[in-house]
């Protein structure tokens, strides 16, 4: 949206207020981010894999940014850490921080059954008796599909656009059984997450995701309705047919909603690591728990990975046109982000930056 209510506008004046207190130390060039990184990125771009691609790194010193490429094909406007992209699934860490938020805070509790949120008139399946919680939806156990089955969009290239509130009460009701308390990855429980806490609180997901995170941690450019400067600062995605439309996401949005850029997303890392004052703390340490085991293990959100001696908690996100990446060690206070406006994989840049023991492989960077 071009102007913003009179609410919205005082959210944003004190985004500014916020965002000028307590700023974790940036630099826009250095030393941090290696030569092998840098080149890999450049040589993404310049063969035309890439349109742009933005890196920021994260560690107790401050925090760097490494951008190249351009906001789109037309080459008009470079891509820089104010640039927004569309997160996708990097979204659901954002959700799950604010289940967290929410239950410490007292508004929810984890263990409470998704049932008491929604309307009467919908049904949610059960196992053995056994309910589903919002713990469930926000560790992917709920046993929920990934994608309703009802999911029949009139433009594939958008395909959550038209899909409605009733639709996805519709489908919830109509399924028997499911396999709660096993791992299977959901975009459906995490917007459904979103959903039901936003109408506990009365407000929209986004509204509740400014409210609850954004204003606290200090995101003004962490939202999915857009000013016309935040219009002129987002880059057009991409494939490999070229230029590829915004989603559009309103029922399911806390899957993947979320637009931001590398400078909010190095601080919403940063205060994971504890490298930034916020009253959030605890709500986002509470998120990096394991709680479920595994291969990979589950925290909130989060997925670990193991790599050699560290644990990189993670998350990668794509929708038709980017790609994310947003990793960080805790006990090392070292985390990045690496945001792409082109579907193409980019996660071994962000895994290699956090541990260079991990191979940097660029050859192919394909989904």
């Amino acid at each position: 949206m071009a102007h913003l209510n009179p609410g919205m506008q005082r959210l944003a004046v004190m985004f500014l207020l916020i965002a000028c207190c307590s700023a974790h130390p940036a630099f826009a060039s250095g030393a941090m981010i290696p030569d092998d990184v840098r080149d890999a990125v450049r040589s993404l771009v310049d063969t035309g894999e890439h349109v742009g691609i933005a890196v920021g790194l994260v560690t107790p010193a401050g925090t760097e940014f490494f951008c190249y490429g351009h906001q789109s094909l037309s080459r008009e406007r470079p891509i820089s850490e104010r640039t927004l992209f569309e997160v996708g699934s990097v979204g659901k860490t954002f959700t799950a921080s604010l289940l967290a938020a929410l239950a410490l805070r007292g508004d929810v509790a984890l263990t409470d059954p998704v049932r008491r949120y929604l309307p009467e008139t919908v049904t949610l399946p059960t196992r053995f008796g056994r309910e589903i919680t919002l713990e469930h939806l926000a560790t992917h156990t709920s046993g929920l599909p990934s994608i309703p089955e009802n999911l029949d969009p009139a433009d594939w290239d958008n395909p959550y656009a038209d899909y409605t509130v009733d639709q996805m009460y519709e489908f919830l009701s109509s399924l028997d059984t499911v396999r709660i308390g096993e791992y299977e990855y959901s975009n459906l429980a995490m917007g459904l997450l979103g959903h039901v806490l936003a109408l506990h609180a009365g407000m929209s997901y986004e509204e509740l995701i400014v409210e609850t995170l954004g204003i606290p941690l200090g995101l003004p450019d962490t939202c999915s309705t857009l000013t016309l400067d935040q219009q002129n600062r987002t880059a057009t995605g991409h494939n490999e047919d070229g230029a590829y439309p915004r989603w559009d996401i309103p029922t399911l949005a806390g899957a993947g909603a979320l637009l931001s850029t590398a400078a909010d997303l190095t601080r919403f890392v940063a205060a994971h690591l504890g490298l930034v004052e916020t009253p959030l703390a605890n709500a986002l340490q509470m998120t990096h728990a394991v709680r479920v085991p595994g291969a990979m293990p589950v925290g909130l959100g989060w997925h670990m990975r193991i790599t050699n001696d560290k644990t990189i908690v993670e998350h990668h996100g794509a929708t038709g046109g980017n790609w994310s990446y947003v990793g960080f060690v805790t006990d090392e206070g070292r985390g990045v982000v690496v945001l792409a406006n082109t579907y193409a994989n980019i996660d071994s840049i962000g895994i290699h930056l956090i541990d260079a023991n991990v191979p940097l492989d660029i050859a192919g960077a394909t989904p």
